[in-house]
């Protein structure tokens, strides 16, 4: 059953020109009027990638830092270690530190962390959440970066409460991150743009074009815009 579309969505979703491929600055332009939410909505990268027969998209994974921060909001990280090191995560910075409570918080369905990471040791007993942590994007995965060791345990926690983000592409083959705010200036989510084409192109080790079979950017609510990838 196709998703209703209010009233606000369809007028704005007029400024939209069908068919048309627009330029990343134009189309960063557009997306503040195609806007409507009250509060500052945040940009939304999609693109559907170019998969080889077979391929799990999900397989894909990552994490990146942007030069510039999409949100910023206080995150709170959990860190799973073995009993006798829980003061040893306290000292790194980390929220949530007590395996037995973040067990509870997961099982409860009462999670109150935006990250999970764990060290080596701990991904046998999390194993048995990973139907619940999997699709929320928490379980902790060596290429994103959140299986950690001890003796960077601290500077990881503070790369995640800083906003590094973590690149997952969905069973259908497409990419979503969010890349800026509609209030931030135009050049700065350029920056984080390019630097997120450019770590796809390294992560898969292909250039854009073998990469990308379309990319839209769209407000957390509005219609989206498609972008010309070589304007990129």
């Amino acid at each position: 059953m196709a998703k209703h579309k209010s009233k606000k969505y369809k007028k704005v979703a007029e400024k939209v020109e069908k068919n048309k491929l627009y330029d990343l600055e134009q189309a960063l332009e557009l997306l503040k009027d195609l806007s409507y939410t009250k509060f500052p909505a945040t940009i939304e990268f999609h693109a559907v990638l170019k998969l080889q027969k077979g391929q799990d998209p999900r397989s894909i994974k990552g994490s990146i830092s942007f030069p510039n921060v999409v949100n910023k909001k206080d995150i709170k990280v959990a860190v799973c270690v073995p009993v006798d090191l829980k003061d040893k995560a306290k000292e790194a910075g980390a929220d949530f530190y007590d395996f037995s409570e973040i067990s509870k918080q997961i099982q409860s369905g009462n999670i109150q962390f935006d990250v999970l990471l764990a060290l080596p040791q701990m991904m046998p007993e999390l194993a048995k959440y990973g139907k619940v942590l999997g699709p929320k994007g928490l379980m902790p995965n060596p290429k994103t970066g959140s299986v950690v060791n001890l003796n960077n345990l601290a500077s990881v926690i503070q790369e995640f409460k800083k906003g590094k983000t973590v690149i997952k592409v969905d069973k259908t083959g497409v990419l979503h991150v969010a890349v800026g705010k509609v209030t931030m200036p135009k050049e700065q989510v350029i920056e984080n743009i390019k630097t997120l084409v450019n770590y796809m192109q390294t992560l898969l080790g292909k250039s854009k074009e073998a990469i990308f079979s379309s990319i839209f950017l769209a407000p957390t609510m509005g219609p989206s815009v498609k972008v010309n990838i070589k304007s990129i």
